[in-house]
């Protein structure tokens, strides 16, 4: 047994829909998550900016004695962690959009991407899609400026609405059947798109893939913890901590932290 906590980071409170997956998987287990919201978003920034913001996450994880590290953020995920794997001696757990279920069950054979801009452009996402959309028209919208808003507690507000209104159109027009979600931040979205959404389409994330995942992982390397006590979560934030404790609904408290 090994009680030492799971790591978990991204650029900013959206990774915390994926700790959520993971915490009601594995209540035992400890986390610690780290909130980069200094540097949101990820996704506007090049390649090498983001694997330097990555390591400096890893690295701050690794001094708190994380024994396996989410990364959850979409664009760090693919354009980071073959680089993060191959310098440090922990698992990783990546996040990557969930095209293929979408691609193996869309009926009208259009799906929808809503991601970052490092996301959509990167190598891996490419690669996936290759692989498993044949024949699947992909409509790919970078959602500039859905995470800022996020980030700012401003989910609600008259200008989400219309980003999320010209964003979906030309999906809508291309009569998709599955909506994709591929940045961490974007589950918050939920309950609004499914307001703007017809009801047969149908919103996919990565949080329960990732939460698996992370067990699986767990296992394999003898690294789960003891069963039955609750697990202690921890969070922190280089940004304003309120929003994060607000992402929380007050259930945990947040450390301002400079990283």
């Amino acid at each position: 047994m090994n009680n030492s906590p799971i790591g978990i980071f991204d650029s900013g409170v959206g990774g915390t829909s994926i700790w959520r997956e993971i915490h009601k998987l594995l209540p035992h287990e400890n986390t610690i998550y780290l909130a980069d919201s200094k540097n949101a978003p990820y996704g506007a920034k090049g390649k090498q900016k983001i694997t330097e913001l990555s390591i400096k996450n890893t690295e701050l994880l690794l001094q708190k004695k994380c024994k396996l590290i989410v990364v959850a953020c979409n664009t760090a995920t693919t354009n980071a962690i073959q680089q993060l794997r191959e310098t440090y001696d922990v698992p990783f757990i990546g996040i990557e959009p969930a095209i293929k279920p979408a691609a193996l069950q869309t009926k009208s054979k259009a799906i929808g991407i809503l991601a970052t801009k490092g996301t959509l452009s990167s190598e891996l996402f490419h690669k996936t899609t290759n692989l498993h959309a044949s024949g699947v028209h992909i409509i790919e919208q970078v959602g500039e400026g859905l995470v800022p808003l996020i980030e700012n507690g401003q989910i609600e507000s008259p200008e989400m609405e219309n980003l999320l209104k010209t964003y979906l159109q030309p999906m809508l027009a291309a009569n998709i059947d599955y909506l994709v979600l591929g940045c961490s931040h974007y589950p918050y979205l939920i309950p609004k798109l499914n307001t703007m959404l017809p009801e047969h389409v149908t919103i996919i994330d990565s949080g329960i893939a990732a939460a698996r995942q992370t067990k699986a992982i767990l296992e394999v390397y003898n690294l789960s913890a003891q069963e039955g006590a609750h697990g202690n979560c921890m969070f922190y934030s280089n940004g304003n901590p309120i929003v994060l404790r607000e992402i929380l609904q007050h259930e945990f408290s947040v450390e301002a932290l400079d990283f």
